[in-house]
């Protein structure tokens, strides 16, 4: 591991100048501006639009943001905000909760309905829930790199260890991809970045009515929250961090994509050990070794005839990325590789195939992701670092390795400047004690970096899964967490300093596939 993330080669890291205190405090400027208005003008809650398919129940509006805070009178982007106040008395309301899914490029406008679960229903008594579309995502201002349907082709190929011809046409892709971000969105496009997915955070939480900010921000919504944190730790009410990114500088994101795609082949490793612990089931193997191989002769029929036409390789792959995101997924996917091994393709083509209804959606999402991280840090542009780099990886990690290359390649040939990283740090004393949840095998943020966060923010609170990988916790299966989860959000309890949870049972073999309760993860992170 230390090899592959290595300090990369000097002089191959593509930086624009950071704009120095100026250029800070200008924008500084602007965000308190943006929210002085955003407080006077308030959201004006209504019908959803249509494209939302929401219930009657759930209320949208809009709050206007500006697209470059050092111009806070210039262009302004209007963000979708969705809302369903609380269910509870009068003398018990708590004000508006916001939350985050992650991405970068994904929404939460869904986000009110969560309190119709039973996990939720406490907490939806006491707060609004709030969910909104980032800057860039749904009808926020969208971003588009490319034609959705191009996006979405299939079948295609997810090589382990793809060959220099392979490699050249993934490179002449990504570069393609990067200069349609820029055709398409023009100098608007630095914008998209998260540090002003932080600073649109504080002027939705005056648009709301809000002195103070409650959230909770889950995978990459830790991140841009952590940037909240630093940035405004004095309008911080409660924040909850779900599977915490690292946020050290030097690891976004560039490194953080390394590090990830070495946690994934062990969260890989752990469904195929609960795939060989139920062979009976699913006749898969006995062993993890043996589940790999039957995986890998699924992948070597599929490269020769695609399922349906249109599950090959690496539709294969993504639908297997989720067993490493979530344990929901394990019994779904296992049944149906085990009925594609043995004749029946129709299980995978429904739970692999692309979706030519949501490839709008999922580019979209994309672009968003791309934009973010690209914007967000510096990253090599010497092809040579990411193969040295990755070769090496894909000898200890060769499950995610390369497709992870590919969906961030594109940052290589970004033509829009390069921010450095905040250093995410709060002084004792000046945020209220937030609360970190983590798995401790959670792949898509390795639990490393609940760990850095809990260090930086001072008087942060770990409360750790222990032996459990599924990405996002909160509101989850496990009654221990989600009792931590409540005492803090309905009465701002914390343990000291950190507590552990036992895990969560593993899924039934046998049970009814329920992952469709939870959405494939759009990203890497």
């Amino acid at each position: 591991m230390a090899a592959a993330i290595a300090p990369l080669i000097a002089g191959t890291l593509a930086v624009s100048p950071a704009g120095g205190a100026a250029a800070q405090d200008a924008e500084s400027r602007g965000t308190a501006i943006a929210a002085r208005r955003a407080a006077a003008e308030g959201i004006d809650f209504g019908d959803c639009h249509p494209a939302e398919r929401l219930p009657a129940a759930v209320r949208c509006g809009t709050v206007d943001v500006p697209l470059d805070y050092a111009e806070p009178d210039g262009r302004r982007i209007a963000l979708t905000v969705s809302r369903v106040p609380a269910t509870g008395e009068p003398e018990r309301y708590q004000g508006a909760f916001v939350y985050n899914p992650g991405g970068p490029g994904a929404s939460s406008m869904y986000f009110p309905l969560a309190g119709t679960l039973p996990e939720w229903k406490r907490i939806a008594r006491a707060y609004d829930l709030v969910g909104y579309a980032p800057r860039g995502v749904a009808r926020s201002a969208p971003l588009s790199c490319q034609d959705p349907k191009e996006y979405l082709k299939a079948p295609t190929q997810s090589p382990v260890h793809p060959s220099p011809a392979e490699k050249r046409e993934r490179r002449a892709a990504a570069k393609a991809y990067a200069d349609g971000c820029a055709r398409t969105m023009g100098p608007a496009l630095r914008h998209y970045t998260s540090l002003n997915n932080a600073r649109d955070l504080d002027v939705l939480r005056a648009a709301l009515g809000q002195p103070r900010l409650t959230f909770m921000g889950a995978s990459y919504g830790t991140y841009f929250g952590a940037l909240y944190a630093t940035l405004f730790p004095s309008h911080v009410r409660r924040m909850v961090f779900d599977s915490a990114v690292d946020p050290a500088r030097e690891k976004i994101w560039y490194r953080s994509n390394l590090a990830q795609s070495l946690a994934f082949e062990s969260r890989w490793a752990d469904f195929r050990a609960w795939a060989a612990r139920h062979d009976k089931t699913f006749g898969l193997g006995t062993t993890p070794e043996a589940v790999a191989e039957s995986y890998e002769r699924a992948r070597a029929r599929l490269a020769v005839t695609p399922a349906g036409g249109v599950v090959g390789p690496g539709q294969l792959q993504s639908a297997f990325l989720g067993t490493a995101y979530y344990d929901d997924y394990w019994q779904p996917r296992a049944r149906a590789l085990s009925e594609y091994l043995r004749g029946d393709e129709e299980p995978l083509i429904a739970q692999a195939a692309p979706r030519p209804g949501g490839a709008k959606d999922a580019e979209n999402s994309n672009a968003v992701y791309t934009a973010v991280e690209c914007n967000d840090a510096p990253w090599p542009t010497d092809w040579e670092v990411w193969d040295r780099d990755n070769t090496e990886l894909a000898r200890q990690a060769p499950f995610e390795t390369w497709d992870n290359v590919w969906a961030n390649l594109p940052c290589a040939y970004w033509s829009a400047p390069r921010q450095r990283p905040l250093e995410v740090r709060t002084k004792r004393g000046a945020l209220p004690p937030v609360l970190i949840l983590a798995a401790e095998r959670d792949a898509a943020t390795p639990y490393a970096g609940a760990r850095e966060l809990a260090r930086r923010l001072k008087g942060a609170v770990l409360i750790t899964e222990e032996d459990a990988g599924t990405h996002g916790i909160g509101g989850g299966p496990n009654g221990c967490v989600n009792a931590h989860l409540e005492n803090y959000l309905l009465r701002g309890q914390t343990p000291v300093r950190r507590a552990a949870c036992a895990p969560h049972p593993e899924p039934d073999p046998v049970s009814l596939d329920r992952s469709a309760a939870r959405p494939k993860p759009p990203h890497n992170v």
